[in-house]
């Protein structure tokens, strides 16, 4: 009698960024302006696809763009594959002025590369480089059929990345980042490692947040691979999804792309 097979070993998940410092996450981009960056998304939508009325987010972190997506009239739902994200998304949500509205926006909790909600949208954004976490040609592809598949025949696909000729152009450099609110400090140093062969930076983050309270101090560690991209890969890997790629500029400032284009927004339209 023969023995039976091993079954297969499933591929380990990486576990997802952000885990550690997740509830700190809206103190340390509290300077960014998310406003501006809905109005600028919503335009671009309005321009691709002037009847859009829904947006699927994938990778929507704490939900702040979504919120505010809501608050121009579109029905959001966002994907975040971390929890401890999924459970500040929602709570900003309710604290938000959709709240008791039609357009209060909803969170899955899931990975973007798999989840299926089984429902369409007219549009579907990933912002805050979210395709850039995407490190191999499995990954964006699979990020990629996720967006096609969710979308209705006449949508599109908005998302930003870290620009190839940018990247090589100034190379990522050793940054410190230090914001305080009543209760905690926090202090984060980014030191980028450059892997130019799989067009991919490490940045290894060291968090320090300190207690206002009691001063005292914790330290944190996370490596964040970032994949930059260049204009053609993106075109090819648009075609093998169904897509077309529509039109792509300078993140927020709509400039032509280039060498000092660190962040590039690409728009695809279903073909």
């Amino acid at each position: 009698m023969s023995k039976p097979k091993p079954k297969p070993k499933s591929k380990p998940q990486s576990p997802p960024v952000f885990s550690s410092y997740a509830r700190y996450y809206d103190l340390l981009y509290r300077d960014k302006d998310y406003a501006a960056e809905a109005e600028y998304v919503a335009g671009l939508i309005r321009k691709f696809h002037p009847s859009a009325q829904s947006i699927l987010e994938m990778g929507s972190g704490t939900g702040i763009h979504a919120s505010l997506l809501a608050e121009k009239g579109f029905a959001m739902h966002g994907v975040e594959r971390s929890e401890e994200m999924i459970n500040i998304a929602r709570a900003n949500a309710l604290s938000s002025p959709q709240s008791q509205s039609e357009y209060q926006p909803l969170f899955s909790q899931g990975d973007i590369r798999a989840i299926r909600l089984s429902k369409r949208f007219d549009a579907a954004i990933a912002l805050f480089h979210v395709i850039s976490y995407q490190t191999t040609n499995e990954d964006v592809q699979a990020a990629f059929e996720t967006a096609r598949q969710h979308l209705s025949p006449s949508g599109v696909f908005i998302f930003d990345v870290w620009y190839g000729p940018a990247v090589l152009t100034e190379r990522p450099d050793v940054r410190i980042k230090r914001m305080v609110d009543d209760q905690t400090e926090i202090t984060r140093l980014a030191e980028p490692v450059l892997h130019p062969n799989e067009n991919i930076v490490d940045v290894n983050y060291q968090v320090f947040v300190r207690d206002l309270t009691s001063q005292t101090v914790a330290e944190l560690k996370e490596t964040h691979a970032m994949r930059y991209f260049f204009k053609p890969e993106i075109e090819l890997l648009a075609t093998h999804a169904g897509f077309q790629c529509q039109h792509a500029e300078g993140w927020l400032s709509g400039k032509e792309i280039g060498c000092d284009t660190w962040g590039v927004c690409f728009v695809l339209k279903i073909t």
